[in-house]
């Protein structure tokens, strides 16, 4: 690689499998979203053996076996965590269950991984903290947008080394597709189930500007949400954005909506905007939009010069490895319950405090256009 490419900043080498087969078991349960796949396909990637999956619907528990074979098809819940082979239960619920299957889990004996948001209320959140701190099991997240992106993981490299100072400000866009709402299953719509917007897909971005800073706590200075194009869905939201400030002085801003465009090669732009005191990364996750290529692009800029970085298939995702160990040694190198679980704090406190700038007209919310 060329040194204008960024040569002095090599990544760390890529991840492999930690254990062997039959070492770390695990099961999947409640598949409400899709990603439950790809939380499936890191654990595999790294060493775990999948043993079971249950849903309550057949279909969505058969769907799941024809991609995972190896997998079978369980009873009940109640026959996973029964199981004392399963050591982690993988759970992508409906946003507003995951708490309350977490901490079953947790009661069962096992460490639980969770789709992000893993928790939808103040009092979800304190009956999580209160039932890992009694018990030591965790309550790992999947904050996909940074530990199952490469270029994100990379900018975490390169923040470590140092490759733009300190981290000052932390700016995350998270545009998403909504496609064709008849496609959506119900709960997606409704505010108490999904959250709302910045608990929901914001969660991603509250978690990207603490580690992105180093911080460890943060206040929600501002926050706001609306819905200015899904009336017919009453408490649904499509657009929010929130102000932070972080116990270190470092400050972000997040950006999430449904408004991607059906011209986008992919469902959603994803970019952060990393600004340190001797640099500043940009990160174009999914797409760099009109050249044809698709994500990984790392743009770094700093004393050394400009540096265009594509991070495919340079890091991996050593999260699913540090997890599993994580697991087994009873250790917190993945990512720290304290940081999961505050990621999870700020989305529903600013969910909380955000002011809603639906257009109304008495009670219900009108449009604009």
């Amino acid at each position: 690689m060329p040194a204008s490419e960024g040569a002095n900043y090599a990544p760390a080498p890529m991840p492999r499998p930690v254990v062997g087969p039959g070492e770390f078991i695990f099961a999947a349960a409640h598949l409400d979203h899709g990603h439950i796949y790809a939380m499936s396909e890191g654990l595999i990637g790294a060493g775990a053996t999948l043993k079971w999956v249950y849903d309550s619907d057949p279909a969505k528990a058969e769907a799941f076996q024809t991609r995972f074979p190896q997998a079978q098809i369980a009873d009940s819940e109640a026959e996973i965590l029964a199981d004392p082979e399963v050591r982690l239960v993988a759970g992508a619920a409906v946003a507003s269950e995951r708490a309350d299957l977490g901490l079953r889990v947790i009661a069962a004996g096992k460490d639980y991984f969770t789709d992000k948001a893993p928790l939808t209320t103040l009092a979800q959140l304190e009956a999580v903290r209160e039932a890992t701190a009694r018990t030591g099991l965790k309550y790992a997240v999947y904050y996909s947008e940074r530990i199952h992106v490469e270029a994100a993981v990379f900018a975490g490299q390169l923040i470590e080394q140092g490759a733009i100072g300190k981290v000052v400000q932390v700016i995350c866009l998270g545009p998403h597709r909504i496609g064709d709402p008849n496609t959506r299953p119900s709960w997606f719509f409704d505010r108490d189930k999904f959250g709302g917007i910045l608990c929901d897909i914001g969660s991603h971005n509250f978690e990207q500007m603490l580690y992105f800073a180093g911080a460890k706590d943060a206040e929600v200075v501002s926050a706001s949400v609306a819905n200015h194009a899904h009336q017919e869905y009453p408490t649904f939201e499509d657009f929010g954005d929130a102000h932070i400030v972080m116990d270190n002085g470092a400050t972000g801003f997040a950006r999430v909506d449904w408004f991607t465009p059906a011209g986008l090669s992919t469902w959603g732009d994803g970019r952060t905007i990393i600004l340190g005191t001797e640099g500043y990364i940009e990160l174009r996750k999914y797409v760099n939009i009109a050249t044809g290529e698709g994500g990984g692009h790392v743009f770094l800029v700093n004393d050394d010069g400009e540096h265009h970085i594509d991070a495919t298939g340079q890091v991996g995702y050593p999260f699913f490895g540090a997890l599993i160990r994580d697991c087994l040694d009873r250790t917190e190198t993945a990512m720290t319950q304290e940081h999961a679980l505050k990621a999870a704090e700020l989305s529903v406190k600013a969910q909380l405090a955000a002011r809603d700038l639906t257009p109304r007209i008495g009670n219900r919310p009108i449009s604009v256009t």
